[in-house]
């Protein structure tokens, strides 16, 4: 990952980010606000709107430092300034979602409704379309937050490899199997 570490991040039109004495880096943006605590040995500059990380030396854990918190920086400047969204897709027979305040009410198969409460930083919404599957966007600014929730969210159901039924991602390609009846070559007496 040194390669990654080595690029220069250009900071977007309003967005700043600024390092204090403990190695805290802070990105401000119109979305929010973000903070890292950044390993001792990786130094941060930050010059005319672009963020450079930098490592003491080549050994192979520093390397490897260097492009995770460049990484992490890089992924947080996008948070504030753009944002992060993921989309779930609910698939199944009477299978709904509700959204109330911070609450996520999921009804997936089981006998009783399944309440999910979310973290304040993110924002749900759900949609049910006639003959479509219900919809929820995840949206938020911190990625790792988003994406820790969102498979969460998944594992409450997640899709089986027969009929696809359960809480699968949008863009998410399902490895599906073949029946018993398939297997079996007809199947009868």
């Amino acid at each position: 990952m040194s390669r990654i570490g080595k690029l220069p991040i250009t900071l977007p039109k309003g967005v700043a980010v600024s390092v204090d004495a403990i190695n805290e880096v802070t990105v401000k943006g119109p979305k929010g606000e973000l903070r890292l605590k950044v390993h001792p040995d990786i130094s941060v500059k930050v010059d005319n709107g672009v963020v450079r990380l930098e490592r003491p030396t080549d050994q192979k854990r520093h390397k490897a430092l260097h492009g995770l918190y460049r990484a992490l920086v890089a992924n947080m400047v996008r948070g504030v300034s753009v944002g992060y969204e993921k989309k779930l897709e609910l698939v199944g027979v009477g299978f709904r979602a509700q959204v109330t305040g911070q609450v996520l009410e999921l009804s997936v198969g089981y006998s009783h409704p399944v309440l999910f409460v979310l973290p304040k930083e993110i924002k749900a919404t759900a949609e049910q379309q006639k003959g479509q599957n219900p919809i929820i966007t995840l949206t938020c600014i911190d990625k790792q937050l988003l994406g820790q929730i969102a498979a969460k969210i998944r594992s409450i159901r997640k899709p089986e490899p027969y009929k696809g039924k359960g809480i699968k991602y949008v863009d998410e390609v399902l490895r599906r199997k073949a029946g018993k009846s398939a297997a079996a070559g007809g199947g009868g007496k």
